[in-house]
């Protein structure tokens, strides 16, 4: 049974929406072009339960998360831990990105993505 989402949690969806990082904002630019070659849905700082996840593609249960430098602080781990952990109770895989790894090897990001949504035989 989905959890309810709070107006709370609406409204930090929306401002994060408008704020994405500029990885997210590449990335997003990205997966809107997989959406309209292959049609995969994918939604952007989306709530789900009590949590805003970077984004989403719901009929194939993958979170793809952004994380910057403060996600490597001991703090945000066991935050970040305890969220992957409700979002896996879910029914979700969660695979995560750093801000580097997006700059670094940005097509290498995108690749494993579309691997995660059996997207790479589409594309040989």
């Amino acid at each position: 049974m989905p959890t309810a989402i709070s107006p709370t949690t609406i409204k930090r969806a929306r401002r994060l929406r408008r704020d994405m990082t500029d990885g997210e904002r590449r990335l997003w630019s990205e997966l809107k072009e997989l959406r309209r070659l292959h049609g995969v849905h994918v939604r952007r700082q989306a709530p789900i339960g009590p949590y805003v996840v970077d984004f989403v593609v719901h009929e194939k249960g993958l979170i793809i998360e952004v994380d910057g430098e403060h996600h490597f602080l001991p703090e945000q781990v066991r935050r970040d831990a305890k969220r992957d952990a409700w979002l896996t109770s879910q029914g979700y895989k969660i695979r995560r990105l750093s801000t580097a790894d997006l700059a670094d090897a940005f097509n290498g990001c995108v690749e494993e993505i579309m691997g995660e949504l059996g997207l790479m035989e589409a594309a040989l």
